[in-house]
């Protein structure tokens, strides 16, 4: 062997000892690599987290109304695309009804873009308090199409949290948004209407202990090889069956993440599962829930996983007749619960 030349595989074999110990490095530097990526599927999925009771009195969605909302929103207000203001403002009116009338205090925030004047719709539940429960969901379609999945699923979702939420024992203040604008050509810009709502916020130093988007939540399907994946590795971590419902928080919002789980798991028999990255992997920051992190609010989104198991989206055939309704109220049941624990914490 020379002098200062690098160890070779013969020289390991003529060395007495040598060759062991680089075995043990192989297998200690294998083992690490293991369990950093162990840890690393854990803090991202975090597989164990335990469910939480279910509140008193148990709060229970109804299949009907979820389903008779999504058919109202695209049957009588489509299109409800960003040029279509009549038919958006019928929407906003029906949706200013329905609140009202599961208790909610109702107000509007209008905001003017290129001209055009659009409104989010809020209502407030449960006693004023030093932190504010948000949650929202947008009730804009892209273009003239249905919109059923995306996102009338997630709108009739937010209106059957309203009913639920006027029965439930709040101790904290709760606030729905039906949002405008989340699609293009304004979607993840600065005039999405839950920019503007997240922004008046920020400005008026308003304290939010946690915001859910509800971002499509009625597709669901039980075949196999049905969902797919933004990153390939994350197929070793959750099923390949678009059965379950997903909440999607960044690295920051792993605390949230778990607490919404754990009482989304509480709720129903519907597998609930989660993800924490960075926005950086596709489909993390894809919906409302963007504007909060961008105002410095810790938010969620809750969904069926949108164009990765519905290949429906953003087709005319993303209609009515293709929801899972039981499915879908067994997801309010579970967001129910979470914004009940959060609100009375």
């Amino acid at each position: 062997m020379t002098t200062g030349a690098a160890t070779t595989t013969e020289d390991a074999r003529a060395i007495p000892g040598l060759r062991p110990r680089y075995g043990r490095y192989a297998a200690a530097a294998a083992a690490l690599l293991l369990s950093g990526l162990a840890a690393l599927g854990a803090c991202v999925s975090q597989p164990l987290v335990a469910a939480l009771p279910p509140p008193a009195p148990a709060l229970s969605a109804d299949p009907a109304h979820v389903e008779r909302d999504v058919r109202m929103l695209v049957e009588e207000f489509r299109p409800r695309g960003h040029r279509q203001i009549a038919q958006l403002d019928r929407a906003a009116a029906y949706l200013r009804d329905e609140l009202r009338a599961a208790g909610g205090r109702v107000t509007e925030q209008l905001y003017d873009v290129e001209g055009r004047t659009y409104r989010n719709v809020l209502a407030r539940f449960g006693p004023d308090s030093s932190e504010r429960v948000v949650v929202g969901a947008h009730y804009d379609a892209a273009n003239d199409l249905p919109g059923a999945d995306d996102n009338a699923s997630g709108v009739a979702g937010l209106l059957e949290l309203g009913r639920l939420l006027g029965q439930a024992p709040l101790r904290g203040d709760v606030e729905l948004v039906a949002f405008t604008l989340e699609e293009p050509p304004y979607f993840r810009s600065a005039e999405m209407g839950s920019a503007h709502h997240a922004g008046a916020m920020r400005a008026a130093g308003v304290k939010v202990r946690a915001m859910i988007s509800l971002e499509m939540i009625g597709y669901f399907t039980d075949e196999d090889d049905s969902q797919a994946f933004p990153l390939a590795p994350l197929a070793m971590l959750y099923p390949t069956k678009g059965n379950f419902v997903a909440v999607v928080g960044n690295l920051e919002g792993l605390s949230l993440v778990r607490t919404v789980k754990g009482a989304m798991r509480g709720a129903t028999d519907l597998p609930a599962y989660s993800l924490s990255a960075p926005a950086l992997v596709q489909g993390v920051d894809w919906s409302d829930h963007r504007s909060y992190w961008e105002a410095g609010y810790p938010a969620v989104m809750i969904t069926d996983t949108a164009f990765l198991r519905n290949r429906r989206y953003h087709t005319d055939k993303d209609t009515p007749d293709t929801l899972d309704y039981a499915r879908a109220a067994k997801v309010v049941t579970g967001v129910a619960q979470a914004v009940v624990a959060l609100a009375n914490e």
